[in-house]
């Protein structure tokens, strides 16, 4: 993932009511030819109006455990009783055409992705504070407050995480949490760029000795 034309993998995980999915779709809406958000394949049935390819890729599960079997997958997971997973041919595809990647995942799946590719940019989303994130949860009102608790125990659970990503975004503005979204990942683009750069210039350097 190292030459400059090429995609940079990012993950982004966090609590639940953190505003991920807000935030996706904002910096998809802002830099359309700039990001792309991975579509995961999936065994379940198609909702109304779920298209393929668009919301997801739908596949027997016969269909996937062959992509399993043959390593065709970045990740998966089942999840009431089908399975869920990221197609590596897709990711590979638009990381080739230059369009960084985002996969909008929990941490389990994360911190396997980046076991498995070192080089992915993992990003926690954050509210500035707890009680912050139990005002989202009871203001969506979509949810009884047993299922709020629920919530809240599993955030706890997956605060103890936190450090094992590259960067904390706190989701507090809309507008400045995607601009410093869009910023860190460009700062990578330029590690990336840099760091690659120097170890030619020092290889070639020390050739010439």
């Amino acid at each position: 993932m190292t030459h400059k034309n090429r995609g940079i993998l990012t993950v982004v995980s966090g609590f639940s009511g953190a505003g991920k999915g807000t935030l996706m779709r904002e910096l998809l809406a802002r830099y359309p030819q700039q990001y792309a958000l991975s579509i995961s394949a999936t065994t379940r049935e198609p909702r109304t109006g779920e298209r393929e390819g668009i919301e997801y890729f739908f596949k027997t599960r016969e269909q996937f455990e062959q992509m399993i079997a043959e390593d065709a997958l970045v990740e998966y997971a089942q999840y009431v009783g089908n399975y869920y997973g990221t197609p590596k041919a897709y990711v590979e595809e638009q990381l080739e055409a230059g369009r960084d990647v985002i996969l909008e995942i929990e941490m389990q799946g994360a911190l396997k992705i980046k076991e498995k590719f070192p080089e992915t940019l993992l990003l926690f989303v954050t509210p500035p504070c707890a009680a912050e994130l139990k005002r989202r949860l009871v203001d969506r009102g979509t949810e009884t407050m047993d299922k709020i608790a629920s919530r809240l125990a599993r955030a706890v659970e997956e605060a103890d995480f936190m450090e094992s990503y590259d960067y904390l975004i706190i989701n507090d503005d809309l507008e400045e949490c995607v601009g410093e979204l869009h910023n860190v990942i460009r700062q990578q683009h330029r590690k990336v760029s840099l760091c690659s750069g120097l170890i030619a210039q020092i290889r070639q350097e020390l050739s010439e000795l």
